[in-house]
């Protein structure tokens, strides 16, 4: 394998885990500013809200408990998890291509 090729699978694998993560920060942010009752008129804050939606469109509605910040917590909780685990193990596997 070139040195090129490998320097551009380790700097694809940092560009995926640092998407994760600014994902799973989103999606972080907008529990803390539910569970805090931050003012949903805030642009801001209605930003937060509506990227996190998108991109826990998939887990939102997921669970069904009585109460509705166990369902914010567990719907855009599971999605931040899935995203960490899958854009990490991705990374990590493009950085193994990097080491061979």
């Amino acid at each position: 394998m070139s040195p090129r090729y490998g320097k551009g699978a380790n700097q694809a694998g940092t560009v995926i885990a640092i998407v994760a993560d600014v994902m799973a920060l989103i999606l972080g942010l907008w529990i803390l500013m539910y569970l805090l009752d931050a003012n949903r008129a805030n642009e801001f804050v209605q930003f937060i809200h509506d990227a996190a939606r998108w991109l826990a469109g998939w887990s939102h509605d997921l669970f069904t408990f009585d109460e509705e910040w166990a369902r914010v917590v567990a719907g855009y909780g599971l999605a931040a998890v899935v995203y960490l685990f899958v854009g990490h193990a991705i990374a990590n596997r493009a950085h193994r291509i990097h080491r061979h």
